[in-house]
């Protein structure tokens, strides 16, 4: 698909608009976390990577999350030649957002999106049902949860 504008517009292709979209890559997607914002990021099958960002109230009001949004996009416009195509991603950005320097937001930023190599670190579903133990059913760095078994302590002998 040829899109309109330069290497550093943001037309509406690039963008997560719809919610479907947006659940799909919480539900799917694999998450990275740091003091700055919380990213989600699933492989779409497309050439390129659509960006959706979700600023919660906690951010601050009206005019400081439609900033940390302003700011989110130019980080991706300006350096979206850099960010591998194929992905979907989801910003979930902190209050610290807001009043970090722009130089540094782009930095850690660029650190957070998925690079070339992590669509090898996302965990396929053939790949969990091979690493299953046979005579368990637990793959092999999985414990079993102590917490959804019933204990009962044997009755008192009167």
């Amino acid at each position: 698909m040829k899109l309109r504008g330069g290497p550093y517009s943001f037309p509406k292709p690039l963008r997560l608009l719809r919610r479907a979209e947006f659940r799909r890559v919480y539900d799917e997607g694999q998450r990275r976390s740091a003091p700055l914002c919380s990213i989600f990021y699933l492989p779409n099958g497309l050439p390129q990577t659509r960006l959706g960002i979700t600023t919660p109230i906690a951010v601050g009001n009206a005019v400081v999350r439609n900033r940390v949004r302003r700011r989110l996009r130019e980080v991706f416009r300006l350096y979206r030649a850099s960010i591998p195509g194929g992905w979907d991603i989801v910003l979930n950005p902190r209050p610290a957002v807001a009043t970090m320097p722009f130089p540094r937001l782009v930095e850690q930023m660029l650190r957070l999106f998925p690079s070339k190599g992590a669509s090898a670190s996302l965990p396929s579903r053939t790949t969990r049902a091979s690493s299953m133990d046979k005579q368990t059913g637990f793959s092999q760095k999985q414990v079993p949860d102590q917490s959804s078994a019933v204990l009962r302590s044997p009755k008192p002998e009167l």
